[in-house]
């Protein structure tokens, strides 16, 4: 059965190799020429909330950055065009990189058995190929940003690389997860302003602990599977008491990114800080949303609320553009 045979509906037949967590009816399987499909899966184009939640902290730092020094310039549209083509292409070298490390592993897992490499859509040797350019693509794009943001963008290659061979060695792999997602709050801001400050480095931060919230829920959807291989997760570290770490990393999202509003909104504009707290308000009630509709052994909830960090993230995004203009 080819991609053009599928219809959204869930009962249709399955696009050949379709992965088995990704959206039906989606664009890779559907529309995409066959002989690209396996490349973009690696990529998980097919499933692009991961691209956002790379994203989002891109445009928290640049509007954020913005508001503190008052400038909006031609070259901050190039940032925010720029982000988002370069989360897309390094989300998909990343993902890329991971499926090469975690091939043994994916092959005994239910839900990433399915995935190009281990079902065999695509060779190590491809892979590899196929990684370094996005990150040849993603290198010329960051070649126009300032040399600061130039250099953060170079280091932000070490967590990446780390990354897949955390959960072999800590039970708190999310956290590197955090530090490699969160990293473009830190670019975009020097991006625009050209050197780092406090900020930044809060709106860092609460991303990670926010990363800490979305990552573990996604990560119960494999815990009977990490428990037989031997992978390490906060998911399995929490195990039953997740919804109480999960309370607590809302709350430092929230105060973190809070911090950061505070330190980066100009003195004097009451108007301005009131939009802008509403943003990390506004979040976290809607990470108390998906708290409460958690559920630990259902793998249909888990991922609908992981995909749901989209419009979580978005939030102060929709704030701080507002404030900007306030």
């Amino acid at each position: 059965m080819t991609g053009s045979d599928q219809t959204p509906e869930a009962e249709a037949p399955e696009a050949e190799g379709q992965v088995a967590d990704a959206v039906k009816g989606n664009w890779v399987d559907t529309l995409a020429p066959a002989p690209l499909r396996p490349y973009l899966r690696l990529s998980r184009a097919d499933r692009p909330i991961g691209s956002w939640l790379l994203l989002l902290p891109c445009w928290w730092g640049l509007l954020l950055a913005m508001i503190s020094d008052g400038q909006m310039r031609l070259f901050d549209l190039w940032i925010f065009v720029g982000c988002a083509v370069g989360a897309v292409l390094m989300r998909g070298a990343g993902c890329t990189w991971n499926d090469i490390t975690d091939r043994d592993f994916d092959g005994s897992v239910e839900r990433t058995a399915s995935r190009p490499i281990p079902s065999g859509q695509v060779s190590v040797k491809q892979a590899l190929a196929w990684a370094a350019l996005q990150c040849l693509i993603s290198f010329a794009i960051l070649l126009t940003f300032p040399p600061m943001a130039i250099l953060l963008g170079v280091v932000s290659l070490v967590p990446v690389a780390i990354y897949p061979f955390a959960k072999r060695f800590t039970w708190w792999p999310q956290v590197f997860l955090g530090v490699a997602f969160n990293w473009g709050a830190l670019l975009a801001w020097t991006a625009h302003t050209g050197s780092l400050s406090l900020p930044a480095v809060m709106l860092y931060l609460a991303g990670m602990a926010w990363t800490l919230f979305y990552d573990t829920i996604y990560a119960h959807q494999d815990t009977e599977d990490d428990a037989l291989i031997g992978v390490k997760s906060t998911a399995r570290l929490f195990a039953e008491d997740t919804p109480k770490y999960l309370a607590w990393f809302l709350v430092i999202t929230v105060a973190l990114m809070g911090i950061a509003v505070i330190a980066a909104a100009p003195d004097g504009e009451i108007l301005q800080m009131v939009i802008l707290l509403v943003g990390p308000w506004a979040m976290g009630w809607h990470l108390m949303w998906q708290l409460r509709r958690l559920k630990l052994d259902d793998n249909a909830r888990l991922l609908e609320l992981f995909r749901a960090n989209r419009d979580a993230g978005l939030i102060p995004v929709l704030f701080f553009a507002a404030a900007l203009f306030a």
